[in-house]
């Protein structure tokens, strides 16, 4: 990303980039990866509507991957609302549909989710002036 329309962005901004659109691609594939090998799906029963959610990840994230690569407003703003609500979603199914108690890898995963979401909504005013529309 240090060519044409990322030359004029400083390093730390296209490292920040570069982290959320692989953490965004990995996403992608996780959950496209969950739709298709039956052993990946989530072992809870998960209502329908979050079961929805959960597959429509599969085009949000990669989505949001190709947004902020292309350096698009609209890849930030999709970026924090994919993240914050993946976080929420994933609270929702660890904490009140898991019965199981204490530490799960459900549970870690959707602290890292939870932390993923704080930083990109942190860094993404100081990201913004990057991403205008005119550039």
């Amino acid at each position: 990303m240090g060519t044409g329309r990322w030359r004029d962005v400083p390093l730390r901004a296209r490292l920040v980039v570069s982290a959320a659109v692989l953490v965004f691609a990995y996403g992608g594939v996780v959950h496209v990866l969950q739709l298709l090998v039956p052993g990946l799906r989530p072992q809870l029963a998960l209502p329908g509507w979050l079961a929805v959610y959960f597959a429509s990840l599969t085009l949000w994230d990669p989505l949001a991957a190709l947004l902020l690569a292309a350096r698009r407003p609209a890849g930030l703003a999709l970026g924090c609302v994919v993240l914050v609500t993946d976080a929420a979603a994933n609270g929702y199914a660890n904490y009140v549909l898991d019965p199981t108690g204490g530490v799960t890898p459900g549970r870690i995963r959707q602290a890292v989710i939870t932390a993923l979401a704080v930083a990109l909504v942190a860094f993404t005013p100081w990201l913004a002036r990057w991403f205008s529309p005119t550039r």
